[in-house]
């Protein structure tokens, strides 16, 4: 009997309630994940009030958080190559849950900092551990769409946490707004019952009759039996996985996928954590400025799920270059009016440039490699990013502090996104996985054969 790849039949697959099941616990892991982010730019001018620190401090412990969501990237993203996706995927869920509900007890900076970088750990981890898993399991003809999708659960989180800390600050003070973070705790079995593990890591482990048995799920046309054998990934070579990256021609690719995940990353980092302060620079009260956070994410929202889809029909290169280019002229143009109209227009066209963007990106990444360096790659672009992350608060806490107009903070920010479309444009798209037509499915560590 001739051997089958479980990547083909997914590939080939129509959409499911398993595909469903998928979609909705990927969407509730990273809404949670968005929602964790942004509190902390919510709360920011209320713990410069209550704990008297410097919008350096403020912006220093925002960095500090980045910093630990930077060594959960590569750390999970290392460790489920080896433990399997949906472990590490659980796991990251219960750190970042737990420790962010956990924050909310902090009597002071140093403490609440601990907990938030604890916190960032697996904020850090799940996300490229998620991309991965959906992408595995998505079919191929929606499968951008599908994993962008779930990436609007980013700023679903993010409207939430804006909504919440609008409707909570003035009249429960900043405490409960990181006690809801705690709601994914007491879903934890629910999501370890209906996420699959990874088919790459099944098979690599020898669990092949819980492999057909997730094949059948996925298509049940598909005739899988005990004599069915399957096509086995060759066995990983020595030496360190980030190594394989800048192998097979595929080392500008992955640099300048780091620099836009970088650039990303410092846009989406400011503006999660300074936004709010940097509209009440411009002239706008705390409450306008909390539904500005909302209105970006809402442009995140709109951009990923139409932008997402386009990626699909017109390649990656086509819609991530130009967002890029729109959200450097809504930047740039936000300290220039005070129409709020026009305002909430402008900070939508960014959250389209900046969530939105990295959302698309992510597709983008995971499809550009083989399975078996999937996680590996995301978590290495993400991680390269949340350097950004980690840059982005500390920087914009030092620009505050400088006195200068709002359009020219703006402007310095949106430096940032230029940056980011110049990397994409020099991405070898005839280099990805999806383009190396000839050689085997697995797609990696072969040869292409000459018909």
């Amino acid at each position: 009997m001739k051997a089958v790849h479980p990547e083909q039949i997914i590939d080939n697959s129509r959409f499911r309630s398993f595909h469903f099941s998928i979609i909705f616990w990927c969407f509730f892991i990273i809404l949670m994940d968005g929602y964790d982010v942004v509190i902390y730019g919510s709360v920011v001018p209320s713990l410069i009030e209550e704990w008297n620190i410097s919008s350096v401090t403020a912006g220093a412990i925002g960095s500090y958080t980045a910093a630990g969501t930077a060594v959960g990237a590569v750390l999970f993203g290392l460790l489920a190559d080896k433990l399997g996706r949906k472990n590490v995927i659980l796991l990251c869920t219960v750190l970042f849950s737990l420790f962010t509900a956990l924050s909310a007890f902090a009597a002071g900076p140093t403490m609440f900092t601990v907990f938030r970088v604890i916190a960032g750990l697996g904020l850090g981890g799940v996300m490229p551990n998620v991309i991965a898993l959906s992408t595995e399991y998505a079919p191929k003809k929606i499968r951008a769409a599908m994993v962008s999708f779930i990436f609007c659960g980013y700023s679903i989180g993010a409207i939430a946490a804006a909504l919440f800390s609008k409707s909570i600050l003035p009249a429960l003070g900043w405490q409960p707004i990181f006690w809801i973070a705690g709601l994914p705790l007491l879903l934890i079995p629910f999501i370890a019952k209906s996420l699959p593990e990874s088919a790459s890591f099944l098979l690599a482990k020898g669990k092949e009759e819980k492999l057909r048995e997730l094949l059948q799920r996925i298509d049940p046309e598909t005739t899988l039996d005990d004599r069915t054998t399957f096509e086995k990934p060759e066995p990983a070579r020595k030496g360190l996985p980030l190594v394989k990256l800048f192998e097979k021609k595929r080392a500008i690719s992955t640099i300048m996928f780091w620099i836009s995940c970088f650039s990303c990353f410092v846009l989406i980092y400011a503006m999660n954590t300074w936004l709010p302060k940097l509209m009440i620079e411009a002239g706008y009260s705390l409450s306008s400025s909390l539904v500005f956070v909302a209105m970006m994410n809402v442009g995140a929202i709109v951009g990923t799920i139409i932008f997402g889809r386009l990626a699909d029909k017109w390649g990656f290169k086509k819609v991530m270059v130009p967002l890029y280019i729109i959200g450097a002229v809504a930047l740039a143009s936000i300290g220039l009016t005070q129409n709020i109209i026009l305002a909430y227009l402008l900070i939508g066209m960014i959250g389209a440039a900046s969530v939105g963007v990295q959302n698309i990106s992510n597709a983008f990444v995971s499809q550009y490699y083989p399975p078996s360096m999937r996680s590996t790659g995301v978590g290495a672009a993400m991680a390269f990013g949340r350097v950004g992350g980690i840059f982005a608060p500390t920087f914009v806490g030092i620009l505050l502090t400088m006195n200068m107009s709002s359009q020219v903070n703006f402007t310095v920010i949106a430096m940032a996104a230029v940056l980011g479309g110049v990397a994409i444009l020099f991405v070898q798209e005839k280099h990805a996985h999806y383009n190396r037509e000839g050689e085997s499915y697995d797609g990696d560590d072969k040869t292409k054969e000459v018909v």
